[in-house]
């Protein structure tokens, strides 16, 4: 049975399927000793030899889904151009896993790592809208007005956010810190960190807790664990546009 190249690369957990893509744009991925460049292209992966990075690739026929409390001052890519730490220092299994989306370097907290490609499709389409919670610390006592403002949507590059749930878990006048629990459902690059910024607050920490409403809280810094295969359908249901709700 045929399916498209770039489908059959996140597949096989090279990559997600944009990124996928992106190789096969730029002549990083041959079929049968000749690169291809189209991004329509098909293969029948049990006659067709795929190669990518010098190696053949193939379907993992076990799939494995990691949650990881990333630390700060790890990039959540598999290689990194400047030889900085990556998360795939930390997670060390015998499939090639790839980060579900990314936290930027000085963000921790939750990530998904996988070698399934449609799941990771599924998580981090836009379409399907996956919930995500971070814990906040902001300079500044903030405001019941930028509270409802980061509620209902602020202004970010040339984007308006969607809606988003926001609460105070602490005021702290002391220091001049506030620190909020803030759930959205987009994935736009730091994201909250302009969110905040938008509002008149500088980010001093920020802390993922949570992606479907599967959590952290028991797993140490730097720790990973397998995720159920009951949050593992959690995750691919949970969101507004997921699979169960066309």
């Amino acid at each position: 049975m045929e399916e498209r190249l770039q489908k059959y690369l996140a597949n096989c957990g090279i990559c997600s399927r944009r990124k996928a893509e992106e190789l096969i744009a730029s002549g990083k991925v041959s079929v049968n000793g000749k690169i291809v460049t189209e991004l329509g292209t098909k293969i029948n992966p049990k006659v067709d030899k795929v190669i990518y990075n010098g190696k053949e690739v193939k379907e993992e026929s076990n799939h494995v889904y990691i949650l990881l409390n990333k630390p700060i001052g790890y990039v959540t890519t598999a290689k990194d151009q400047f030889g900085r730490d990556s998360v795939m220092d930390l997670v060390k299994v015998k499939e090639r896993v790839v980060p579900v989306g990314r936290l930027d370097m000085y963000t921790s907290g939750a990530l998904i790592l996988t070698n399934d490609g449609d799941f990771v499709y599924q998580v981090t389409h836009p379409k399907h809208e996956i919930e995500k919670t971070y814990t906040v610390t902001i300079k500044g006592i903030v405001k019941d007005e930028e509270v409802e403002r980061l509620r209902k949507g602020v202004k970010i590059d040339d984007y308006i956010t969607k809606e988003a749930k926001v609460k105070i878990l602490k005021i702290d006048e002391e220091k001049n810190q506030s620190r909020l629990e803030i759930t959205i459902h987009e994935g736009k690059n730091r994201q909250v960190r302009k969110m905040c910024e938008a509002v008149g607050h500088k980010v001093l920490a920020l802390h993922r807790s949570k992606i479907a409403g599967i959590g952290v809280k028991d797993l140490p810094l730097g720790k990973w664990r397998y995720l159920s295969k009951e949050e593992v359908k959690k995750m691919l249901f949970s969101g507004t546009g997921s699979k169960n709700s066309n």
